[in-house]
């Protein structure tokens, strides 16, 4: 794995990611238009799950690239960035398993989603949590879990209503596994130092 260090320490590599969590950030909100604008304010910072887990994670990259850590940002990022990508990949795959059809923009979902959740873990040997990082992650995660769940703020995925009891359940056992996750890849002895190579 260290081998692989480089290439993602290469600022042009970067970049890259930069802009496409940018634009996936913006066509993420975009995509949530409609829900935002029937959605009570004191909740809409959350629901526009998957792009406010890329737009942390643009912060990290931002921190990166002026040669700095951002913990806390690093901490939401890992979080939701797994979970929202996981999360969307399984319900694209419940959405084909119970209409038996996968539409296009499923399968684009399905592919940049995944990207989501593997990008912020290839990405954790870098980061610089401290527990209070992860616990405020955590707390915005599961409090996230609570809007969505009881108040009934979610993703709006019309095929799979009846079965919201059961997605919820999901998502908060999901959330637990993120928080578990980071602990284990981030809140450790043994860490590397992001060194941008121009190359």
């Amino acid at each position: 794995m260290k081998w692989l260090f480089p290439f993602f320490a290469n600022r042009t590599i970067l970049l890259l990611l930069l802009l496409i969590n940018i634009g996936g950030t913006i066509y993420g909100y975009i995509w949530y238009e409609g829900q935002l604008v029937e959605t009570p304010l004191h909740f809409l910072p959350f629901v526009p799950d998957s792009p406010t887990a890329s737009l942390f994670f643009v912060f990290v990259l931002i921190a990166f690239l002026l040669g700095k850590n951002w913990p806390l940002f690093e901490a939401l990022a890992i979080v939701t960035l797994v979970k929202y990508g996981v999360w969307a990949v399984v319900m694209n795959l419940l959405v084909f398993q119970v209409t038996s059809d996968i539409q296009p923009a499923a399968l684009m979902l399905i592919f940049s989603h995944g990207a989501m959740a593997v990008q912020g873990i290839l990405y954790a040997p870098f980061y610089r949590l401290k527990t209070w990082h992860l616990v405020a992650a955590g707390v915005w995660t599961l409090h996230n879990d609570v809007i969505d769940y009881v108040f009934f703020m979610l993703p709006r995925y019309p095929t799979l209503d009846l079965y919201i009891p059961e997605i919820g359940y999901f998502t908060f056992w999901l959330s637990i596994f993120c928080i578990a996750l980071t602990y284990y890849l981030c809140l450790r002895k043994k860490s590397f130092q992001l060194s941008i190579t121009n190359n």
